[in-house]
């Protein structure tokens, strides 16, 4: 199917921040539908961390966005860019990644972007295909297109400087490089978040110096995360990983207020501006009440990852647990062979796999979110007793049944 210039622009522009240029944009929307050859759009992720975030795919579904027109994704895995460390937003000199690191979270990225993107229209790239070629002659080339008072502009190196906190050369080629990824791969428009405007904007600078057109730049916003302030992060404990399991998915997303919500349908949906305009029109006039908006969207964000089937199955789970207040269908069994009468609770919960970490673990039995047995444990020094079985719950919707066996 075809689609008009206006009728893509529109579909672009939804949840964006920046779009520089819209007149650009249509020039080359134009012109790929004249040549019948469709845009390269380049969206590049630094291999940082294992597990993606609904926060990482606002980004993702921009691009699905792209596909849906006809036009050719290009996911960039920076796995060079990886070895600097992106400087974005960050307070000192970030520890860069090993190459080992570098390769495991690439493999895992190229694992969950296609839960969204059609790998038929996508093209995962890496940028040490061209970047670990280049000369130290290039490298000089491409660092004299900047000044360091330019550089100096960027509000996270201002502010270190001005603290008198250091900064180290090599981080100044960090957007060098994410721009000289453009000139590379010839792109005509790259995605990224509010946080790379800089970097983004570098991409046309250097694609000009090298006789490209430049390429639009579109910026998409930093999505809150569960608490509805702070930008989703797995450091706060605001998110929601599209790894979790689809019973965590749905209760986490219709734990999010009505406000968010809506926030996250033009972010994260793929219902049209109309569908979710007329979806908040009917819950204000009452026609509608605001758990049935807030269920289609965990169904749908649920659905995205896990499929129709178990989306309705997390439905009905929820629904079971807390309408009810039954237990879930199926509950994570930990057998644990015992050499000692008692074991210390956030031990336990680590051992079960049901915390990353026992500080994880006493933040939460402090925020009261932790039960034995149904029972609200209070105290972070709390000693369980090595007999027979216990029920554990942590938070609403984590459950885990532990049998203590002795050790043979």
């Amino acid at each position: 199917m075809k689609y008009s210039i206006d009728e893509q622009i529109a579909r672009i522009e939804r949840g964006t921040v920046d779009l520089i240029s819209r007149e650009e944009l249509a020039k080359k929307l134009k012109q790929s539908q004249e040549t019948n050859t469709p845009l390269k759009i380049k969206a590049g992720f630094d291999p940082t961390a294992p597990d993606l975030h609904l926060g990482h795919t606002v980004l993702i579904q921009k691009l699905k966005h792209f596909q849906d027109l006809g036009h050719e994704v290009y996911f960039l895995i920076g796995d060079f860019t990886g070895l600097i460390g992106d400087p974005t937003g960050k307070s000192e000199t970030r520890i860069p990644l090993t190459s080992k690191d570098v390769a495991r979270n690439a493999e895992t990225y190229k694992e969950q972007i296609f839960k969204i993107l059609d790998p038929e229209k996508t093209q995962v790239v890496f940028n040490s295909t061209w970047l670990s070629s280049l000369s130290f002659q290039e490298i000089i080339k491409l660092a004299s297109q900047l000044t360091v008072a330019r550089m100096l502009e960027r509000e996270d190196f201002k502010v270190r400087f001005e603290n008198e906190r250091p900064i180290s050369i090599h981080e100044f080629l960090y957007p060098l490089i994410q721009g000289y990824d453009s000139v590379a791969m010839h792109a005509d428009v790259e995605v990224g978040g509010t946080d790379q405007r800089f970097n983004l904007l570098m991409g046309r600078d250097l694609q000009r110096t090298w006789g490209q057109e430049p390429q639009v730049v579109i910026t998409m916003p930093l999505l809150e995360g569960l608490d509805g302030i702070n930008k989703m992060s797995k450091s706060l404990g605001n998110y929601i990983g599209i790894t979790e399991k689809a019973d965590d998915i749905y209760g986490k997303v219709l734990s999010i207020s009505d406000t968010l919500m809506f926030r996250y349908y033009e972010l994260l949906s793929d219902l049209s501006a109309q569908e979710i305009e007329s979806l908040a029109s009917e819950m204000q006039e009452g026609h509608i009440h605001p758990k049935a908006v807030k269920q289609q969207l965990a169904r749908e964000l649920t659905a995205r990852f896990y499929g129709d089937g178990e989306a309705g199955r997390a439905e009905a789970n929820f629904e079971r647990i807390f309408k009810n207040r039954d237990l879930p269908d199926e509950i994570p069994e930990y057998v644990m062979g015992i050499s000692e009468k008692e074991i210390w609770l956030p031990r336990l919960l680590v051992d079960a796999g049901m915390v990353r970490g026992t500080s994880e673990a006493r933040r939460l039995v402090k925020q009261k979110a932790v039960s034995l047995d149904g029972q609200k444990i209070l105290d972070d020094s709390c000693n369980v007793k090595t007999t027979g079985e216990i029920l554990l719950k942590v938070g609403k919707r984590r459950f885990c049944k532990v049998i203590f066996r002795k050790q043979a």
